[in-house]
């Protein structure tokens, strides 16, 4: 059984000459363990495929399944519970809090479902380990480089052990080599059992994944 699916969702926006469809009765799953990568031009409606299915924001029709449970439709405070315990982001830009350390940053999931401070960070640093960061965790934000700053942001989406990791475009604003590594690492997640949604022009980082489909006409196409 799929452990994410999306049926018939429909997503329009205001726009001066009237109502931009972005998607309609669009189509989706993803199996446990699987990684899917989400191609496209840019301005297709990635992103916003990416939110709806995240539950960061709300379509216009259709469902969104987790685990044989509709939840597209459940209140704000059941979504956000939702997002926090099943899901983790990662985006272009990492997003950190530049008031906070590295490894306080990747707990922020963990606290806010109410862990204790410690426990929480003895669970992050566990990832921070495995993505090179282990003398990191104590750093304030503004120390780090780009690369380690995302791959902070890694951590942080997989601290809460999600069923499933939305990335929008995760190595976009990362050199190659940079980039090289996190694709190595999301291959390895994946051999593990983490499932993916990602969202990416980068042909290498989608040759990685089990399966590409284009997002074009406002469906989705196997590739």
């Amino acid at each position: 059984m799929p452990v994410l699916q999306a049926v018939g969702l429909k997503k329009t926006y205001a726009t001066a000459a009237g109502r931009l469809v972005v998607l309609d009765r669009l189509d989706f799953s993803v199996e446990p363990g699987e990684m899917v990568a989400v191609v496209g031009a840019s301005g297709v409606g990635k992103t916003t495929l990416l939110n709806l299915l995240g539950l960061m924001d709300q379509s216009e029709g259709g469902e969104i399944i987790l685990d044989g449970e509709a939840i597209g439709r459940l209140p704000g405070e059941k979504q956000a519970q939702i997002r926090n315990r099943k899901f983790g982001f990662i985006f272009q830009f990492h997003h950190l809090l530049a008031d906070f350390t590295a490894g306080e940053n990747a707990a922020f999931p963990l606290l806010i479902r109410g862990e204790e401070k410690t426990s929480a960070l003895a669970t992050v640093s566990r990832y921070l380990e495995r993505l090179g960061l282990k003398e990191k965790g104590a750093e304030p934000v503004y120390n780090l480089s780009g690369g380690e700053a995302q791959r902070v942001a890694v951590a942080r989406a997989l601290a809460g052990r999600p069923r499933v990791v939305f990335a929008d475009e995760p190595t976009g604003n990362l050199d190659s080599s940079t980039a090289g590594e996190l694709h190595a690492l999301f291959s390895e997640l994946k051999r593990e059992g983490q499932t993916f949604v990602v969202a990416t022009h980068n042909p290498e980082l989608a040759r990685r994944a089990d399966r590409v489909l284009e997002l074009k006409d406002r469906k989705l196409v196997q590739q």
